[in-house]
């Protein structure tokens, strides 16, 4: 049984990654949003903001990571919405495949999708001046971070990519999520903000994870920040998985 799902996962798998090839842009569209964002904040913004650092660009990077991937699973949704709304679900049901395969090669789509939009991020951030002091192990520990993170957005992208009535409804859930890191300590230090605003982006998911990666980027401990951003992390993969397994469950029956 788990032969076969592994195997109908992997051909489906690659059935999504030549689409992607075969339409770029979409890996190219997530990115440029992003560098977009890290360009306007670095070079108009950056001067007048006060992070307590003397790199900027280190400082705001791993926020504009996070924000990419909140672009590019808008994507998932959207590719899982074309799937339903194409028949594309049916036709695999009535063939002798592993039913969950189906909604897992997008999501292994996704996060491929996703890593090569980072590492485009990542290379631009460079030209800009980002250096790291990271060893190899810290750098393995971002992107297990950031894997984990895309994990458990695109499981949750899975949700609306197969209950949404429309394609614009399929993709607008990403909006509030590309909109938290700017409530966060993504771009500017907690302190200061106003008191409410301030207590909010302390305990919300993506401080700590972004802490969490500044601290990696940096050499420092990263504490409690790690813990709590794993915690978050692996806390929402969970629930968003047995979401979209049981709304999947109910579309096929």
């Amino acid at each position: 049984m788990a032969k076969h799902f592994f195997g109908d996962t992997a051909t489906l798998l690659g059935r999504s990654l030549r689409h992607i090839a075969r339409s770029p842009d979409t890996v190219i569209t997530t990115a440029i949003m992003p560098i977009a964002m890290m360009l306007m904040f670095v070079y108009v913004f950056g001067g007048a903001i006060d992070a307590g650092t003397d790199s900027y660009v280190n400082y705001q990077l791993p926020g504009i990571l996070l924000i990419t991937v909140a672009s590019g699973i808008a994507y998932t949704a959207f590719r899982l919405f074309t799937d339903m709304k194409d028949g594309i679900f049916e036709r695999f049901q009535s063939m002798p495949i592993a039913r969950s395969s189906v909604l897992w090669a997008h999501v292994l789509t996704s996060l491929v999708a996703n890593l090569v939009s980072l590492v485009v991020v990542v290379l631009v951030a460079l030209l800009m001046g980002f250096r790291s002091s990271a060893g190899v192990m810290a750098w393995l520990a971002v992107a297990g971070l950031l894997i984990l993170f895309i994990l458990a957005l695109t499981w949750i992208a899975v949700i609306p990519g197969l209950t949404a009535r429309t394609m614009e409804g399929a993709s607008a859930f990403s909006y509030p999520l590309i909109f938290l890191p700017f409530l966060s300590s993504a771009f500017v230090p907690t302190d200061t903000m106003p008191g409410p605003l301030r207590a909010f982006a302390e305990h919300q998911p993506v401080t700590s994870i972004v802490n969490a990666i500044r601290d990696l980027f940096d050499r420092q401990p990263a504490g409690a920040d790690l813990w709590i951003a794993l915690g978050w992390c692996s806390g929402i993969l969970v629930v968003a998985y047995v979401l979209a397994m049981n709304t999947y469950r109910r579309k096929i029956s």
